[in-house]
């Protein structure tokens, strides 16, 4: 008798963990790491991670949306009804964006340049600006050659 009692008391534990699994209680999925990339880079990464991105909020306008960066990403709190009003894990994978300009300047907001992505902005400006010197004075140069 113990021992029928033993089994059966198993066997029900063993049916409720099944459907409890059965039932939707699955693990969440982890936000891939999007922060400081692009939206548009984020939202694929997002999407190859098997989520959906989903804008949560803005700040700026001077960007297009692709173009803004991401300052945080969290997973989607609610899970979501389907077709058939069974709750299922919600995919979605909610973003802030920054929309500003990649660098401040006078009357344009945008990254500090003490910031990671401020002083990258800042060098790669520099160097283009360099560069563009170069390409003048070379014009230059070769406006004021004598031509044989």
């Amino acid at each position: 008798m113990k021992q029928t009692r033993k089994l059966l008391t198993g066997l029900i534990v063993a049916v409720a963990t099944a459907s409890g699994a059965l039932m939707g209680a699955g693990t969440a999925a982890a936000v891939p790491d999007v922060v400081d990339r692009p939206y548009k880079d984020a939202k694929r990464m997002i999407e190859r991670s098997g989520g959906r991105a989903v804008v949560a909020t803005r700040v700026g306008t001077g960007a297009e949306e692709a173009a803004c960066l991401v300052t945080n990403a969290w997973d989607a709190a609610v899970r979501r009804p389907n077709s058939r009003s069974r709750l299922v894990v919600n995919r979605e994978v909610m973003v802030a964006l920054n929309c500003n300009g990649v660098l401040a300047a006078p009357g344009a907001p945008g990254n500090s340049a003490a910031s990671e992505i401020g002083r990258q902005a800042k060098a790669e400006a520099a160097e283009k600006a360099r560069k563009a010197e170069l390409r003048r004075q070379a014009a230059a140069a070769a406006a004021a050659a004598p031509s044989s």
